[in-house]
């Protein structure tokens, strides 16, 4: 399948994740916890990965598949989906309209790559899309990422992880960022955060302990659009993380925001 026609696949899927969503929005509770108390899934998470389940079963029944809330599926074509199909749980339990479907895929061949990833966003009706070949889309109309070179006028997104001691050494990280930057952001949803920053929403995003399906569609979007995109060593009770930012403050930002 071209890129083109995998992007259609992803976008079926995530659209009919927001589908399953936005009928649930504002009247669902927590199901269980995963990781603490306050990671939770919720039957919308369920439900939702069951939809782009059923869309990927039709339309790429061999690809393999790796999905936040279900079993992990091997394929024999050397692709694989890796799905969040709800991304800001927390967000969409308490009403707040910041949360987003997230489908990728990529190759799983030696030196593969993310071959598409879209993000969707059905509160607003925004469809980010990208290809590893062509231009980062925001409802069809092309997106640059910021160009921002001075880190005193940055606007960085950033979020926080679900273990206690993990979210501690966030916290220290962004008190050493946010007095060198304009200003830091904290929504609560990575795959969203990743999408704006390739729509320029924001300058840069960095985030520890994020997982392949926080982000796989966001990094796609964000190197599409001409940012930088930069892996984080963890240490200590931090996890690696990444960085998305224009390539003027990449060095900057890494000194401030690694171990």
């Amino acid at each position: 399948m071209t890129g083109d026609e995998l992007a259609a696949v992803a976008e079926e899927a995530a659209r009919a994740a927001g589908d399953v969503l936005v009928a649930r929005f504002g009247r669902e509770r927590a199901l269980a916890t995963k990781s603490t108390p306050t990671d939770v899934v919720s039957e919308a998470d369920l439900a939702a990965e069951r939809a782009i389940r059923e869309v990927l079963a039709a339309r790429v029944p061999d690809d393999g598949i790796l999905g936040e809330e279900g079993d992990d599926v091997e394929g024999t074509t050397g692709r694989r989906w890796v799905v969040d199909p709800l991304d800001g749980t927390v967000n969409f339990l308490f009403g707040l309209p910041q949360w987003c479907v997230s489908v990728a895929c990529e190759s799983t061949a030696d030196g593969g790559g993310v071959l598409v990833g879209v993000v969707w966003d059905p509160v607003r009706g925004d469809l980010f899309r990208a290809t590893a070949e062509g231009v980062a889309t925001l409802g069809g109309e092309a997106l640059e990422g910021s160009s921002q070179d001075e880190l005193s006028q940055a606007l960085v997104a950033t979020g926080f992880g679900y273990d206690a001691a993990q979210r501690g050494r966030q916290a220290e990280l962004v008190t050493r960022v946010i007095q060198r930057v304009r200003d830091v952001r904290r929504m609560g949803s990575a795959a969203l955060d990743l999408a704006w920053t390739a729509a320029g929403r924001y300058d840069a995003y960095f985030e520890h302990g994020v997982k392949a399906w926080d982000t796989r569609a966001g990094e796609l979007l964000c190197a599409r659009a001409g940012l930088e995109v930069v892996r984080l060593d963890g240490g200590g009770v931090l996890p690696a993380g990444i960085l998305v930012a224009p390539p003027a403050l990449v060095a900057e930002l890494r000194e401030l925001v690694g171990p």
